[in-house]
């Protein structure tokens, strides 16, 4: 008997449980589970799910007054703009450019702070394969349930190889991985140069660490920090920017809107015990400053945008339910598309 399809990984008709994205004429998406019996409502009219169960992936249905829609498998990008949130995620353009830039490898050891939303899990979840493991770790237990929900939506179950553990990082990490036993970290936090040390010494000498910081300020000090610990290759920052184009004919110019800055990378690579890095030449600067200077830079408060409880459980719900509704659990009842949910 083969190894189970994860959902995220379907292909084929449509069947029970499966995750439809309908594109009606106007190019609004609405995304639905599919459930024998239920009925996809709109202002435009209705569609029954046991029309669109059998189809093939890519086919076009009517509703029941004639207005058709595209029913297509949403792709991993698709799912993660439109699932529940508790934090903000991290958006696909720079989803991929971790993948890259962190080198993710399938049979890895990766180890990821904070979870968010679980959109980066699910890309990482992907890169690893079956035999590679992820290590999530999230302070916030609503964040958790949340990433759990989206990830058990769009895999159809809860990957064997992923866990979450809820706690600091610093304190967590050395009680679930071994010393040089990490291949990669992932760093999605306010304050990363606080968890160097535990870092370091669960990275695999020419392993990587990236950081994913939204700040100027943040970039600054995690550099610096990482310089300073004498453990790493010189890191490397970077952002992503993304403009569409319009082609139709011979119309053809930018896009009105892009996907401009969400955030910085940076990378560094683990180096073996006791080597000492060959000092970069480099032209004279005014690069001096002390201990004292880095902490007007970047102070130590840094802000974070809170989410309230009464939505994160809201969201939480949703996640969940739609998470049961895509293991088949006959008692779930997904009655709010989590793509709604505030």
């Amino acid at each position: 008997m083969g190894a189970r399809v994860s959902r995220g990984e379907a292909s084929g008709p449509f069947r029970v449980g499966d995750r439809v994205q309908l594109t009606g004429p106007k190019g609004r998406m609405h995304t639905i589970t599919l459930e024998p019996g239920k009925v996809f409502h709109s202002h435009k009219g209705t569609i029954a799910h046991d029309e669109i169960i059998g189809l093939p992936d890519g086919s076009v249905v009517a509703n029941a007054v004639g207005v058709e829609y595209l029913a297509l498998r949403p792709l991993l990008s698709d799912f993660v703009m439109s699932m529940p949130r508790g934090a903000a995620i991290v958006y696909p353009k720079d989803a991929v450019q971790i993948l890259a830039q962190a080198d993710v490898f399938p049979g890895a050891t990766v180890v990821e702070a904070g979870v968010g939303s679980g959109a980066l899990s699910l890309w990482l979840l992907r890169a690893i394969g079956p035999a590679g493991r992820l290590m999530s770790f999230e302070r916030r237990e609503e964040f958790a349930d949340v990433a759990r929900g989206n990830v058990a939506t769009f895999h159809g179950e809860d990957p064997a190889n992923w866990s979450i553990t809820l706690g600091d990082l610093a304190e967590a990490l050395p009680q679930q991985a071994e010393p040089a036993s990490v291949d990669r970290v992932v760093l999605d936090m306010l304050a990363p140069w606080e968890c160097l040390d535990v870092v370091s010494a669960a990275l695999k000498p020419g392993g990587v660490v990236l950081c994913y910081v939204a700040t100027v300020t943040q970039l600054s000090r995690v550099a610096e920090a990482i310089r300073a610990t004498g453990w790493y290759t010189e890191p490397v920052a970077n952002e992503t920017m993304v403009r569409g184009w319009h082609v139709q004919g011979l119309a053809v110019r930018p896009d009105h809107r892009m996907i401009a800055h969400t955030g910085f990378l940076i990378t560094a690579r683990r180096l073996a015990p006791d080597t000492i890095l060959p000092e970069l030449k480099r032209r004279p600067s005014k690069t001096e400053f002390s201990d004292e200077d880095v902490e007007a830079w970047t102070p130590g408060a840094l802000g974070e945008r809170n989410v309230s409880d009464k939505v994160l459980r809201k969201r939480a719900r949703a996640a969940d339910a739609a998470a049961r509704s895509s293991r088949g659990d006959i008692d779930a009842d997904p009655t709010t598309d989590p793509a709604d949910a505030d």
